[in-house]
């Protein structure tokens, strides 16, 4: 090739940000300075050298009505990711998660440009609802690289190729992850009970999980004593998150992502918003409760359409709520404090959570290669196939 590939990457969310900064570093480890980036990114995209013109923060959210209040917004930043896509003219485009703005992004590109091949990273989830999903995606991109197996089926039998590449938490590497080094940094005893907070990545999670979790968190301190609690800030909301825990009426450890895994490995008990983490907790050892809240007409809604039993991976591939699920208004303080309480006070019950969690990581595929080096295969053989 007389010049380097040009592969543009988009993502609107921090799991998809860390998706494409994996995808980028593998490529660049197969063809080094014969490739370049550009696209729509956060940090750690940034990081890999993906330029992103406008903040992704904007773009996360959660529901039908707050789509429907960030229309306008989301209109706009797809006709400038679309305008960005034909003033580069990649030699492919890899459309990361976040479904309502990456479809629209992969029909706008499609329209200007329809022979620019067109990769979707994580398909939505049609095997728990909107099975219709999988015939729009067929009909807007030109491949689908899946996280996992039960994906394939519905989307090949749309008409859409598809390579399951495995969902890249399940490669986490924990081998340096420290729990002793957590504790002795802030000052944690060795013995003490540690529940570890993740509210999430979304600014809306945010909003809508804090003040639940900190009811939560006080209700068990009072009920345990020493409890220590510690608190997640996620990359892009880590000003919010920290902003709001030091408001609490009680000492919380904010977390950066930095220490992340450290934290996992400390805690004797997480509260999660369901996400990721969830599978990053698992791999951890850390027995989990599981809460998610929208708004309250998103969940009417949703309610119609979601035919999943459980909303939590790996409790999806096991069948079974091994970690329990608390949704919408049963995410009450008094709930997640029981439930929460339970783990922290029983050490033979987390035990065997934990132990039941890491096993239904093995029906998830955590065995397979590493997903970013699939990733980069799918889509350097999708260019190939185009350009041939």
């Amino acid at each position: 090739m007389s010049r380097p590939l040009k592969v543009m990457l988009v993502a609107a969310e921090a799991s998809g940000d860390a998706l494409g900064a994996g995808l980028a570093r593998a490529l660049k480890a197969r063809l080094g300075g014969d490739v370049v980036f550009v696209g729509v990114g956060g940090p750690k995209m940034a990081a890999e050298g993906v330029a992103s013109p406008f903040d992704i923060a904007e773009l996360s959210i959660l529901g039908w009505i707050e789509g429907l209040k960030a229309y306008g917004r989301v209109k706009k930043r797809v006709a400038e990711t679309a305008a960005l896509a034909a003033a580069e003219n990649p030699d492919a485009v890899v459309l990361i998660d976040s479904w309502g703005f990456t479809i629209r992004v992969a029909q706008a590109i499609r329209a200007a440009s329809p022979k620019t091949p067109l990769i979707k990273y994580v398909g939505p989830q049609v095997w728990a609802s909107r099975p219709g999903r999988a015939k729009t995606l067929a009909g807007a991109v030109d491949h689908l690289l899946a996280l996992y197996a039960l994906d394939a089926p519905w989307f090949e039998k749309a008409g859409l190729p598809t390579t399951v590449v495995g969902s890249q938490a399940l490669h986490v590497d924990m081998a340096g992850a420290d729990g002793a080094r957590f504790r002795a940094a802030r000052g944690i005893a060795a013995d003490a009970p540690l529940l570890l907070v993740l509210p999430g990545s979304r600014p809306s999670e945010i909003t809508r999980m804090t003040p639940v979790y900190e009811d939560a968190a006080k209700r068990l301190k009072a009920e345990i004593p020493g409890l220590e609690v510690a608190v997640v800030a996620a990359g892009t909301v880590a000003a919010d998150v920290a902003g709001r825990v030091a408001a609490w009426p009680f000492r919380a450890h904010v977390v950066q992502e930095a220490d992340k895994y450290d934290a996992m490995k400390a805690a004797n008990a997480a509260l999660a918003t369901s996400g990721t983490v969830s599978t990053e907790l698992a791999l951890a050892g850390a027995p989990t409760v599981i809460a998610y809240k929208i708004d309250g007409l998103s969940y009417v809604l949703m309610k119609r359409l979601v035919t999943a039993k459980h909303i939590t991976l790996f409790n999806i591939a096991a069948d079974e709520a091994i970690a329990p699920e608390f949704i919408q208004h049963e995410a009450t303080p008094q709930a997640l404090a029981r439930a929460v309480g339970r783990l922290l006070t029983d050490p033979e019950a987390a035990a065997d959570q934990a132990r039941r969690q890491t096993e239904a990581l093995d029906l998830m595929g955590r065995s397979g290669p590493d997903p970013s080096e699939l990733a980069a295969d799918a889509v350097l053989r999708v260019i190939a196939a185009k350009a041939g």
